[in-house]
């Protein structure tokens, strides 16, 4: 079964189903979708796939967590756009430093939005 089989199977029966978790959490999208969708809250077996994809760590800080993806954050670090809606909409703040210091770095159009949003 693949974790897309997995997932839907849980979805269609709109609840938890622990022995198809291990396959759901090999997969970035569906341990979102599953901790989104089914389980409505944190998917621990599935953060560590989730925090391989930029897209997914914020979606999942944003809507899941509704806060801090610490795991996550790296990988949004490395894409402009992601940390500075990460700083607007989940920190509501200054990005942690490392976040920071490589958004200023990375010279993107989200720079002069993130510095007017934390001054």
């Amino acid at each position: 079964m693949t974790p897309k089989q997995a997932y839907e199977k849980a979805k269609k029966l709109g609840k938890r189903i622990p022995e198809l978790e291990q396959t759901i959490s090999k997969d970035d999208k569906y341990s979102y979708e599953y901790a989104r969708e089914v389980i409505k809250g944190r998917f621990i077996l599935g953060e560590p796939a989730i925090s391989q994809d930029d897209y997914y760590s914020y979606c999942y800080a944003l809507h899941v967590i509704k806060g801090r993806f610490i795991l996550g954050e790296p990988i949004i670090s490395k894409d402009a756009f992601y940390s500075y809606f990460y700083a607007k909409y989940v920190i509501k703040g200054r990005l942690p430093d490392f976040m920071h210091n490589a958004l200023l770095l990375s010279n993107d159009e989200y720079v002069k939005q993130y510095i007017e949003f934390i001054e």
